[in-house]
């Protein structure tokens, strides 16, 4: 983390692209230490995974809300069709929020992979695109 921005929690995910099949997983595993959101102290998080291509959304999911919780277990995979071609151009943006019943979803925090990224978040994409 870096030292001039706020601790939000930590995301544990993976990446998994496949060339030939032209196929990208997306595993969310777990959370913890999301920050309090709700006014009992815990959250209702979930999290909104985005497929950016050329900097605009081509598809998005969701995994499913866990609630009364700031260290949600998911284990959720989500599959997105993209070439080989495209995956320069692609950029994954996986945002927490707390699901709320009234009004909008809070953003807790959020995560940007891919080659628009910067700093980790391009050192893992390339990571995954070379392994």
């Amino acid at each position: 983390p870096d030292d001039d921005k706020e601790y939000l929690g930590d995301l544990c995910f993976s990446l998994r692209f496949v060339p030939k099949a032209g196929k990208l997983t997306v595993n969310i595993l777990e959370a913890k230490n999301l920050k309090k959101m709700d006014v009992g102290g815990l959250s209702d998080p979930f999290c909104k995974i985005e497929l950016m291509q050329n900097g605009k959304r081509v598809k998005k999911k969701k995994t499913t809300i866990k609630k009364r919780t700031l260290n949600p277990y998911f284990n959720e995979s989500f599959l997105f069709e993209v070439s080989f071609e495209q995956i320069t151009k692609t950029d994954i943006k996986i945002t927490v929020f707390d699901y709320d019943k009234l009004g909008s979803n809070d953003a807790i925090g959020g995560v940007h992979v891919g080659y628009g990224a910067s700093g980790a978040g391009l050192r893992h994409w390339t990571d995954m695109i070379n392994a």
